[in-house]
């Protein structure tokens, strides 16, 4: 049986769904990938995953274009024939199922993140509504990483919620992310993500300029793309206005082995507006990390406040800087017992044997193999 992983990056197969892949081939599957070609698509293939290239503009909804991706997807699609897809993210989530229904093959979607889709209200994200309402009525089943996601596409009657469930984000393999730290100082704090605003790094680096006032021997990092193909990236001379402001505050650039940075540091901060399940903040809870994080979808989910982390307001510069103090006046064995509580429900909630079982059982109830 041919499975097919369809998303919009390369780097998003390898990053967030390699564990799944491996299963999946593990089980007998013949497992391929559809998505912009980057470099990420030769550490793929090394490890035998055929992989395709398609062209996506993400940028907005252009009907000329997207007409021409749906064509793209048919084509694509008639030369692998693939008896299921896995489609992830809105473009292969929107695009890819009406190819797929043209075809007759059936899709398993996942919405990872509702984004500035629904973060802001434009005619370009009602017409992304629109187009969700119309694809995800060709869907065999659809995965929402977080319970309000759902019920938001449920009000808005853009799913019927009997082919629709919540699954635990990406997950995370807990046997690698463990850390062996016996204290936690609060010295160093890490924010991990794409630099865009709307993943509060604004908030984050305002704030940390001014706690920096009070305590200027604390640090502050940031690990991710900076510059991305997004309406709310940050460019270098945003960035840099800010790292020139305190050498306390330093960039580290966008890395693949998060688990060694995470590794040297003491608190996780993400001030996003919304996330579906933040894969960052599993990763940093399973490496006894205490985190920040904002009341929000996608992160709340992760973290209850004061038992593995703080809870602080989205879009509200104070109220992280409250949130970072809190942490810092701590004792550095309350922040350690923090740590172990996220790690003790990443390993309850989010392992990514929960999330690969979950597949499985689906792709069992859509499909009955033949590969065996």
């Amino acid at each position: 049986m041919k499975i097919l992983i369809s998303i919009n990056s390369s780097w998003n197969i390898y990053n967030f769904r390699l564990s799944l892949i491996k299963r999946l081939i593990s089980e007998g599957f013949e497992v391929f990938g559809l998505a912009p070609k980057d470099e990420y698509v030769y550490n793929l293939e090394d490890l035998g995953i055929p992989c395709f290239d398609i062209n996506i503009n993400q940028n907005g909804i252009n009907p000329i274009s997207d007409l021409q991706l749906i064509r793209d997807y048919i084509q694509v699609f008639k030369k692998i024939k693939p008896d299921l897809i896995l489609s992830y993210t809105i473009k292969p989530n929107i695009y890819g199922n009406l190819a797929a229904y043209i075809l007759g093959i059936p899709v398993v979607n996942n919405i990872s993140g509702l984004g500035t889709l629904f973060i802001k209200s434009t005619l370009t994200s009602l017409i992304g509504q629109e187009l969700y309402r119309i694809s995800l009525k060709f869907s065999s089943h659809v995965f929402f990483q977080n319970s309000v996601d759902r019920q938001l596409f449920i009000d808005k009657k853009l799913i019927n919620n009997n082919i629709s469930s919540v699954i635990p984000g990406s997950g995370v393999d807990t046997t690698h992310f463990k850390s062996k730290r016996t204290i936690n100082p609060g010295n160093r704090f890490l924010f991990v993500g794409r630099l865009i605003r709307d993943k509060g790094v604004i908030e984050f680096l305002e704030a940390a300029l001014l706690v920096l006032q009070t305590y200027p021997d604390k640090q502050f990092f940031l690990a991710g793309e900076l510059g991305c193909n997004n309406n709310t990236a940050l460019n270098k001379l945003d960035l840099d206005y800010y790292l020139n402001q305190s050498s306390q505050i330093q960039y580290l650039g966008k890395t693949d082995d998060i688990k060694s940075l995470l590794n040297e540091v003491d608190v996780m901060v993400l001030p996003s507006y919304r996330e579906g399940l933040s894969k960052s903040l599993i990763e940093a809870a399973s490496m006894n990390l205490p985190i920040i994080t904002t009341d929000v979808p996608g992160c709340r989910d992760v973290v209850e406040h004061s038992f593995n982390g703080i809870l602080c307001q989205a879009k509200s510069i104070t109220s992280l800087e409250n949130a970072i103090l809190d942490i810092i006046l701590l004792s550095n064995e309350s922040r350690h017992s923090m740590g172990l509580n996220g790690r003790l429900k990443v390993i309850e909630k989010f392992s990514n044997t929960i999330v690969i079982n979950t597949y499985l059982q689906q792709i069992k109830n859509i499909y009955t193999p033949k590969h065996k």
